[in-house]
């Protein structure tokens, strides 16, 4: 009886301590999270991880094609030029996140996929025969969309807050305020940049058409 009544009291303090390692191991992954998102999300606001976007962002932006092909509208021509402008300034900033969020992996994987889609629509054209149409496709009503409208406030509201953060669309409420958090995070950092840059061309543009203006020869004397 004796013994019995030893064995169940060791049994007992070895699952006491087992769960309070477990415990222990729990809070310093934790807190382990939890450092690492401060420093991504303090890593956004400092000087240096900036100047590295905008030229990294400089040196995409010499690559991007921004001449539409003839002859398009000037709101045309405009719009084309920004979508190429946004979508340059996303992907430099998802490879600046690294992949280590889901928001720059969606923006990333997100333009593969457009890829696909632009080559694989290219190859449906030239094997449609020419003369044959077809009908369009009836508008279908979404059952996301009438189950949405009977939701509460705050579940509407998270939805609409998953769909703004790339790759949150069907994640639970607290990894979308964690990507939430780093994503404005480092689209503030974005607005900055750019700002920057444009100043800088800007003020280039100017200076160098006022040297052009001042060292042109003055016009001749009747």
């Amino acid at each position: 009886m004796a013994s019995t009544l030893i064995s169940n009291n060791v049994v007992s303090n070895t699952d006491r301590s087992r769960k309070k390692k477990k415990k222990k191991i729990q809070a310093r992954d934790q807190q382990l999270q939890q450092q690492e998102e401060d420093k991504n999300h303090n890593k956004w606001k400092s000087e240096a991880q900036q100047q590295i976007y905008s030229s990294k962002l400089l040196q995409t932006l010499s690559q991007v094609h921004l001449s539409p092909p003839p002859p398009p509208s000037a709101t045309v021509t405009a719009t084309r030029r920004g979508r190429a402008v946004r979508e340059a300034a996303d992907r430099v900033l998802a490879v600046a996140a690294k992949g280590k969020t889901r928001w720059s992996r969606a923006i990333l994987t997100n333009r593969l996929k457009l890829k696909f889609q632009k080559k694989h629509r290219k190859q449906q054209r030239v094997v449609s025969a020419p003369g044959t149409s077809r009908s369009p496709k009836k508008p279908r009503v979404s059952v996301l969309r009438l189950k949405g409208k009977s939701l509460p406030a705050v579940q509407r509201k998270v939805r609409v807050l998953g769909r703004l953060v790339p790759g949150c669309r069907k994640q639970p409420l607290p990894v979308i305020l964690e990507e939430a958090t780093d994503y404005i995070a480092a689209l503030e950092m974005q607005v900055r940049a750019m700002t920057t840059l444009a100043n800088l061309l800007s003020g280039s543009s100017s200076s160098s058409s006022s040297a052009s203006s001042s060292s042109a020869p003055p016009p001749p004397s009747n």
